[in-house]
C-alpha cells in the first residue's frame, strides 16, 4: 500500500485534471457541450437504449439526462422511437448526423491532445492510459459484487457490463 502522502498528492493531481477537461471542453463546438458529447459517445459505444439506461451510464439524474437528450434530438443527432416492449418508453439511437458529429468531436479532442502532448512519446501516452484504466478499474471494482483489493481479474467488467469503462470525448 502506498504512503498516505502519495494518496494526498494523487488527490491534488486528480483535482487538477479539471483543467484538462476544461481545455477539452473548449475544443468542442458551441452547439455540442460536454453533456451532449457524452450522450453521443454512450449511444455509439452501447447502441440503442432507453433514457433510463442512459441516465445510469451518465451517472446523472433523469432530469439532467432528459435535457441532454432533448438537446441532441433537437439537432437531429439522435432519434427517439417508441419502445416496442413498452409504448410509454422511448428508444434512443444515433442518426447518421449523430455519427458525423461524434466523428467531429473525436477529431477535435484528438487534435487537442496531439497539440498539448506533442512532447510525449507513444510509450508515455500508453502508460498514462494504462494507469488511468487501472485507477478506474480499482474504483469500479470495489463496489457491490466487485473485486477485492489486489485481486482484479477483469471478471467484474462482465458483472458491471463494462459500464465503468466508457470513453467520452471529454
Amino acid at each position: 500500500m502506498a504512503a498516505r502522502s502519495s494518496y494526498e498528492e494523487l488527490a491534488r493531481q486528480l483535482s487538477a485534471v479539471g483543467a484538462v477537461k476544461r481545455g477539452l471542453a473548449r475544443a468542442l463546438p458551441h452547439e455540442c457541450p460536454a453533456g451532449s458529447a457524452a450522450v453521443l459517445t454512450l449511444l455509439d459505444r452501447h447502441g440503442e437504449m432507453r433514457i433510463s439506461r442512459l441516465a445510469e451510464l451518465l451517472s446523472v439524474d433523469m432530469s439532467v439526462t432528459s435535457r441532454h437528450v432533448a438537446h441532441v434530438a433537437d439537432r437531429g443527432w439522435i432519434e427517439r422511437s417508441p419502445d416496442p416492449t413498452d409504448k410509454r418508453s422511448r428508444i434512443l439511437r444515433l442518426t447518421p448526423g449523430g455519427h458525423e458529429q461524434l466523428d467531429e468531436l473525436t477529431r477535435r479532442t484528438t487534435e487537442v491532445f496531439g497539440h498539448n502532448l506533442q512532447d510525449w512519446t507513444d510509450d508515455d501516452v500508453g502508460r498514462l492510459v494504462a494507469l488511468l484504466s487501472r485507477l478506474r478499474d480499482s474504483f469500479a471494482c470495489r463496489g457491490s459484487g466487485g473485486c477485492t483489493p489486489g485481486s482484479h481479474s477483469g471478471e467484474c467488467r462482465t458483472r458491471l457490463g463494462d459500464e465503468a469503462h466508457t470513453r467520452t470525448p471529454v
